[in-house]
Parts: C-alpha cells; structure tokens; sequence
C-alpha cells in the first residue's frame, strides 16, 4: 500500500484544487490529458419513452437527463448535479441538431434549457442553436457549450456524431469532408469550441443505423432505441455510440456489413488528435434503466 506524507498530501490537495477548475472550464481537455483514465460513459433507456405517442413523453426525457448527469457527477440531487456543470456567470450554448430525418428532439432542447435557467444562468445568457451558432450572440461570448445531437449513419463520415456535430462552427464546411471526415477532430480546436464544452449527449432514441442515399432519412432503418448517452469524453461516448449502430447493423442484416464510409474519425480523434478514448478497454461504461436489447 502506498505511504503518502503530510507534505505530499498538501501537493496532492493542491494538485486537485486546480485540476478541479481545470475540469469545470475544459473537460475534453482534461480527459484527454489523463489517458490511462477509463472516460466515464452513461448509456439510459426507458421502455415506456414512446408508450404515449410518435413523440417522446417530456417527463420521462427528464428524469432520464437528469439521472444521466447524476450519476456523471457523482451528485445525488439533480439541482446540484448540473450546478457542478453549469454556473451561474456562464454563457450558454446548447449546440443542437436540426437535420430534417433526425432533428434533437425539442424536448430535450427545452429540458436543458431549463436545467440550465435552473443553474442561475439569465434567459439572455443561453441559447439553442445550430447552423446559426457563428452569428449568435450567446454562441460568440459562451463560456460554456453543451453538444447534443442525434445519432444516425452518414454518407461522408461513416455516422454523424458528437465530435462532427461541432462542423456549423466553421468558416467552411469543406476543409473537414477529407478522407471520410477524418479530421474532424480539429474542430476542437476552433476559438468557439476550444475547452467549452461541458457535457456530450448522444441521443439514441430512434437512431439509424443504415441509409439508401445521402441527406435522406430512412425509417426503415431506424429504431426505438429510447435511449441516451453521455459523457464529458466526446470520443468516448461516440465511440460507444458506434459500437451500438454496428451491433444493430449485424443483428439486422445478419452479417458483419461495414460501414461504408468507415467513422474513422472517431478513432482518428483519440489516436491523432487525443481528445479522448475511442478504446472500449479504456471506457467505463454506467448502464441504467431497460437493458434489453442494448447491443452494447
């Protein structure tokens, strides 16, 4: 057992303090600095998230948010849970989805939005937005992002993810298209996003797992998943996230068909870029609610 001393304690507790601010301010970064760290990755379902309806019962989206980001935080009451997140100095972006297949759905736009009014932030000191986040007010003084969108197949980049919803943020969509989107990763880096983000949820409600043709939704190959992940790693919980859409993709087809393109930029993003863990080994993986069915 190691034998810490007084001296070393008070270095360590320093150590901590700082790393603590470190984390608040830049999450991704601080996991990617800490690689031998298994990146903590929440995968929720609920059965019962489309009993009503075509559309996802709000009540459910809640607690299901909510209970993901207590168990993130390690807080049990949710108030406090996104107050460890969110400060009441921020300025907030909720970095969303619109695309017409497969849109984030709005109650979960309207339910962080109001975690994060919750956490003190004023009304004109948050916004949802995507393709309009460069000339948003709210987006070019944030100090705090939060990215969230749905998970589907994509014919450039293999699946359209966490890490390549950041792509509205730059001046031209085309420097990022290279070699199945490889580079994506570098979106990171960009002045807007650069150690922003302070939470990554990939909505796998109705996921789609396969495409007939680019831009277009299949319904067909989407399925009620009712589920979400989240996490502080981006890389990591697209990572799983991946691992899910291929497990569907066998299961339906009832053969290994590749992704064509491969997401190669997830991988790319861990091994070229170090924004975090694409390495399942390495991911420690919270499994809460129905399972059934999970693929992962």
């Amino acid at each position: 057992m190691e034998t810490i001393t007084r001296r070393e304690l008070l270095k360590r507790s320093a150590w901590m303090a700082a790393g603590g601010a470190l984390l608040l301010n830049r999450p991704v970064m601080a996991w990617a600095e800490k690689q031998d760290a298994a990146s903590k990755v929440v995968l929720i379902r609920n059965q019962q998230l489309y009993a009503g309806g075509d559309s996802p019962d709000p009540e459910i989206c809640s607690r299901m948010l909510d209970e993901a980001v207590c168990t993130l935080t390690g807080k049990p009451a949710s108030a406090d849970a996104w107050a460890s997140i969110i400060k009441s100095t921020d300025t907030v972006g909720i970095k969303t989805n619109v695309w017409q297949g497969l849109p984030t759905p709005p109650e979960l736009n309207d339910i962080l939005k109001t975690r994060v009014l919750g956490a003190g932030v004023p009304d004109d000191k948050v916004s949802v937005d995507d393709r309009g986040v460069k000339t948003n007010p709210v987006f070019q003084n944030a100090t705090a992002l939060i990215n969230i969108r749905p998970m589907r197949t994509h014919a450039w980049s293999g699946v359209g993810s966490l890490l390549k919803n950041y792509i509205t943020f730059a001046e031209k969509l085309s420097d990022y298209h290279e070699d199945s989107c490889s580079v994506l990763g570098r979106l990171q880096e960009l002045p807007m996003v650069k150690g922003k983000t302070r939470l990554h949820i990939l909505v796998m409600f109705t996921p789609q797992f396969h495409h007939l043709a680019p831009s277009q939704f299949s319904e067909e190959h989407s399925w009620k998943y009712n589920g979400l992940l989240a996490g502080f790693d981006p890389v990591a919980v697209d990572s799983v996230g991946l691992r899910i859409i291929e497990s569907k993709r066998r299961d339906y087809f009832q053969e290994d068909r590749p992704l064509n393109p491969p997401a190669k930029h997830i991988y790319i993003a861990d091994t070229r870029y170090h924004l975090g863990t694409s390495d399942p080994s390495k991911i420690e993986l919270v499994k809460l609610g129905w399972t059934d069915g999970s693929f992962v």
